[in-house]
């Protein structure tokens, strides 16, 4: 990269949609507002663009994303096939960015848009990464910020070692999504990977926004799958509290077997059934906890050696409208 490109960068804004239709006109009216303001600073290159990726939508949130791609040269637009989920999405999306920095943000824009600006500014300071972090979701109800808060903490302790409260909003230098690209897994935990990419790195913090139309992508289900997806994908510790609970249960299992023979021995034995229904139940419980999460691990193994494609592209605004000028 040249001096006048490091100075004026192209930025490419990636934006998973799925079902955006009451959000779209507003995300697309913010985000354009910020690529020109960026543009008069300065402080990105007039080719600027947004890239937007319908995740298989079954509302007309592609016609608008086509439309507002054939209204304003600065927007692009990414079809998928069928709805593959976010994170699939959104690799799809940093996939297809071919600018010099690259930030991910969400349709919902409860992510404040005013955060990337400071974004562009860490990388000019030398910065390959740029995590966006929430210091105030006083706008989330009780329920979501503390779901929220348990979530972060649990997949610290079990390993995954990510930025707290940070989700996917974040900038990637050249370098950094390259190296990000390289990972081919199909069980994608974005949020944890980066930070194993080791480039220079920061924060920004901003204050989370409510959700103006629409309704969350993100229930208490997918956040639970979102949870598993990272805990399989980046760490082996459930296997290893697997063997920790078969040695704790062998152990007791062993003073048990001891203190009934013992007691045998005595003559204080007495006979029913209750003991033995309850340890039977016990075991049985541990039992298919332990194959249940082995499966978890195994089924993961058996999708990547699979090494079926993660999704397809169905429609690609810019290729069509390029195909469209040759043509004409």
């Amino acid at each position: 990269m040249n001096l006048e490109e490091k100075k004026h960068p192209v930025l490419a804004i990636v934006v998973p949609c799925y079902n955006e239709s009451e959000m779209f006109s507003m995300c697309v009216t913010q985000l354009r507002e910020v690529l020109s303001n960026l543009v008069e600073k300065g402080s990105i290159s007039a080719s600027s663009y947004l890239l937007f990726v319908d995740d298989g939508s079954r509302d007309d949130t592609w016609e608008q994303i086509s439309h507002s791609s054939l209204q304003f040269e600065n927007v692009r637009g990414l079809k998928l096939s069928r709805n593959k989920g976010h994170q699939l999405a959104l690799r799809a999306g940093l996939r297809f960015s071919d600018a010099d920095i690259t930030i991910s943000i969400d349709a919902d824009l409860q992510d404040d848009v005013a955060a990337i600006g400071k974004m562009v500014d860490e990388y000019h300071n030398g910065n390959e990464i740029v995590y966006g972090v929430r210091n105030d979701r006083t706008t989330d109800s009780f329920f979501k910020r503390n779901t929220a808060t348990l979530f972060y903490k649990m997949m610290s302790r079990l390993g995954v070692h990510q930025v707290e409260q940070h989700a996917d909003y974040r900038l990637l230098g050249r370098n950094a999504l390259n190296a990000f690209l390289d990972f081919n897994e199909k069980n994608l935990y974005i949020r944890g990977i980066i930070p194993l990419l080791g480039f220079k790195s920061t924060k920004v913090y901003y204050s989370r926004k409510e959700r103006l139309a629409g309704e969350s992508k993100y229930p208490l289900k997918k956040m639970l799958s979102l949870a598993l997806d990272g805990i399989t994908s980046l760490s082996v510790k459930p296997l290893r509290i697997i063997s920790l609970l078969g040695f704790f249960v062998s152990l007791v299992s062993f003073v048990i077997g001891f203190t009934a023979l013992m007691q045998k021995f005595l003559g204080h034995t007495i006979e029913g059934w209750a003991s033995v229904m309850v340890g039977l139940f016990f075991m049985g419980g541990v039992q298919l906890l332990c194959i249940g999460i082995l499966g978890e691990y195994i089924g993961k193994i058996y999708v990547e050696v699979k090494n079926r494609p993660s999704y397809f592209i169905e429609k690609c605004t810019w290729l069509e409208k390029n195909n469209n000028e040759q043509s004409d």
